[in-house]
């Protein structure tokens, strides 16, 4: 806890020393360009690719820019300092800056994924795993206080593995950095997202054992957030941004794991078709996907159980101070019309 405190502070010393940049700017092709900074590359993140290969932002007037930062607290480190517009990572993230009394929060605006999206890797292929296989070892597991991070510990505590007494959780690898240590040899086990973990598992530097996801069940894994002054200031700018997220995720739905594929490659450049087909057959497979933008306050009361669980929560945030559902449903209801 008192890392992620550090953080927090630490954020929003740097955010009160810098000027806001200036806002969206039009370039030659007339449309207006917009900056995304993304917690990290993964075909878990799958509709938002699609929404701009398929041209949905281009269909709304909006170039989009995506930014990889790398983990939660570069992403909103990137949106608190106008160096972008929108930004993608773990809701988490926002219930701290919240709980460090901080009034002008970002708003999550929708919501991406609804589980989480990374699969349990160990060093040797196994027909008939189980989870007491972690007992006397350790799991490469993400930074404290992060999503990857407080599932895994959430999933472990529920097969009666107590970090520190019958398994060590590395938290000391940045989240980019996780797949690169357990191939130097660093740890047992590791969590990975795809299309790392499916391409780990084909060049035999490690072995899918179990899903996260399904292990911890529907928790919001992935939101969609933006400044406060955004919402009030340029209302128009985000319900374009969410009618193009909500298109990706209504065609998402019903295309073909070839087309969805084929749709992501361009941000995946070193991954090949089939290896795309199989990896969001997987996502498909186990409803990762959000078949709308709109966070429920189910789900949200369930991402605050498991941050208690973990220690994180200093206290329960009040939904709506934190989700602006009003953009996805007003987009919702004219897609339906």
């Amino acid at each position: 806890m008192k890392r992620v405190v550090a953080f927090i502070i630490s954020l929003f010393v740097l955010v009160s020393a810098l000027a806001f940049l200036p806002g969206c700017v039009r370039n030659d092709t007339g449309l207006r360009k917009i900056v995304l900074n993304e917690v990290t590359r993964s075909v878990f993140y799958a509709p938002l690719y699609v929404a701009d290969s398929m041209g949905f932002f281009k269909e709304e007037g909006l170039e989009l820019e995506i930014v990889t930062g790398g983990g939660s607290d570069a992403s909103m480190t990137a949106l608190l300092a106008g160096e972008a517009d929108f930004a993608l990572m773990g809701p988490e993230t926002g219930v701290y800056v919240i709980n460090e009394g901080k009034e002008n929060h970002p708003m999550i605006i929708g919501q991406l994924t609804k589980r989480d999206g990374s699969f349990l890797l160990g060093r040797e292929k196994t027909d008939e795993f189980s989870w007491d296989m972690l007992n006397g070892k350790t799991v490469i597991g993400g930074r404290v206080g992060g999503m990857p991070y407080m599932t895994l510990m959430y999933v472990m505590n529920k097969h009666g593995l107590i970090p520190g007494e019958n398994v060590e959780v590395n938290s000391s690898i940045q989240f980019n950095l996780m797949g690169g240590a357990f191939e130097a040899g660093t740890g047992d086990f590791v969590t990975l997202f795809e299309p790392t973990a499916t391409q780990f598992q084909n060049n035999g530097k490690g072995y899918i054992l179990a899903n996260i996801g399904l292990e911890s069940g529907e928790v919001p894994y992935t939101a969609f957030m933006t400044r406060q002054e955004t919402i009030k200031n340029d209302p128009e700018l985000v319900a374009k941004f969410i009618r193009a997220i909500a298109r990706a995720q209504k065609w998402v739905m019903t295309a073909s794991d070839n087309e969805i594929a084929k749709a992501m490659q361009p941000y995946f450049p070193d991954t090949d078709i089939p290896t795309l087909e199989i990896v969001a057959k997987s996502y498909r497979e186990t409803d990762s996907w959000m078949q709308t933008p709109v966070m429920t306050e189910e789900a949200f009361g369930r991402l605050l159980d498991i941050m208690d669980f973990n220690n994180v929560l200093s206290k329960r945030v009040d939904f709506k101070e934190l989700v602006d559902n009003s953009f996805a449903e007003q987009v919702l209801r004219e897609m339906n019309k």
